[in-house]
């Protein structure tokens, strides 16, 4: 592969990071306003939604295998 291309292809990455980011912000804001929205409707309230979060994030945090068995 000569230089040229090994740059573009470097340029390439650098702007799909840069989408990647910029989704992220977005889902971010969208989230962020969902959420501001339950609680101000009095749907759910703080509580309810770190609880839902941490419950989450427990069930798709991999859990290392038992050593004992």
């Amino acid at each position: 592969m000569n230089r040229i291309n090994q740059h573009l292809d470097q340029v390439n990455w650098i702007a799909q990071l840069a989408d990647l980011k910029h989704a992220h912000y977005h889902n971010s804001l969208l989230v962020t306003a969902l959420i501001e929205l339950l609680v101000e409707k009095g749907i759910m309230t703080a509580r309810d939604i770190a609880v839902m979060s941490a419950e989450l994030d427990a069930s798709f945090t991999p859990r290392p295998a038992d050593p004992t068995l």
